[in-house]
């Protein structure tokens, strides 16, 4: 997309994306889409190579958050967020543990890391909400194209449809994704986090409150990756923590659909949506 070409509209209020991507059920799949980006080797270098994930996760996880509700919730700045998106990742270069070269912006590794969002949301929706029509499904994709061309992703470089999308997600997993190490650091269950704060309260506290969030982590980065992409990891995941997780996602589909919207959506979204039902 050439930058002076007119802005791509952000999907629709009323949406699939405009309910969905602010719930704070969609908090709980995102570890799972960062795991099967950085499985590709070209993204994991990268991340590894240029990522604050391990020095600074909360603030990472903050950015990375922000920028996800502006694509959906953040009209006029949609399109700008992308062009700020792209203006980083120009200077994200390298070379990858096979020797081969990689630039963040190369259309098949930029696009992959938008892909991913689609099958891992897809995959956690059947355990945290009703799972999509056929209709839906469709609808879902579509407008995670519209994303797409907010992130500056051309039309070529994506599936089109549902359809042409699975035989290239099996391609990819089939003969480019693979363990490597930031695959195993955020799927380990003893993860180095850094506390979220210098407070002395925070610090106090946190030599009893990260292994509980590390493993935490660890059980929904592999448990809410599909199980192709599981398989095509090698990440173990046994039936006990599969009845663990389908317990888990009972209590959250029994509480969160109940919950105010103050409280069910994320304060970008929630804002966005007020603003809608104005007059």
């Amino acid at each position: 997309m050439r930058e002076h070409d007119p802005d791509p509209p952000p999907p629709p209020p009323g949406g699939i994306l405009w309910d969905t991507a602010g719930d704070v059920r969609s908090l709980l799949a995102l570890p799972a889409a960062f795991v099967l980006q950085v499985a590709h080797p070209a993204v994991g270098a990268g991340v590894d190579d240029h990522s604050v994930f391990r020095t600074d996760p909360w603030g990472r996880g903050e950015r990375s958050l922000t920028s996800v509700l502006l694509w959906v919730y953040g009209g006029e700045a949609a399109a700008e967020e992308g062009r700020r998106l792209r203006r980083v990742h120009r200077t994200i270069r390298g070379t990858d543990p096979h020797g081969r070269r990689y630039h963040a912006l190369t259309p098949a590794y930029y696009a992959w890391v938008h892909a991913t969002g689609y099958p891992v949301a897809r995959y956690a929706r059947r355990y945290f909400a009703r799972p999509f029509t056929a209709e839906e499904d469709e609808r879902f994709y579509a407008e995670w194209l519209m994303v797409g061309r907010i992130l500056g992703i051309h039309d070529r470089d994506m599936p089109r449809t549902t359809a042409e999308f699975w035989p290239y997600y099996r391609k990819v997993l089939a003969q480019e994704i693979g363990r490597n190490p930031v695959v195993d650091e955020l799927t380990a269950r003893d993860r180095p986090i850094p506390p979220p704060s210098d407070r002395l309260a925070v610090r106090l506290v946190w030599p009893v409150v990260r292994p509980v969030l590390s493993r935490a982590l660890s059980f929904l980065s592999t448990g809410l990756l599909p199980p192709e992409a599981r398989a095509a990891l090698d990440l173990r995941w046994t039936p006990g923590q599969e009845r663990r997780l389908r317990l888990f996602a009972a209590v959250v589909r029994g509480v969160v659909p109940h919950l105010p919207e103050r409280l069910r959506y994320l304060p970008l979204a929630r804002r966005a949506r007020a603003a809608e039902r104005l007059p």
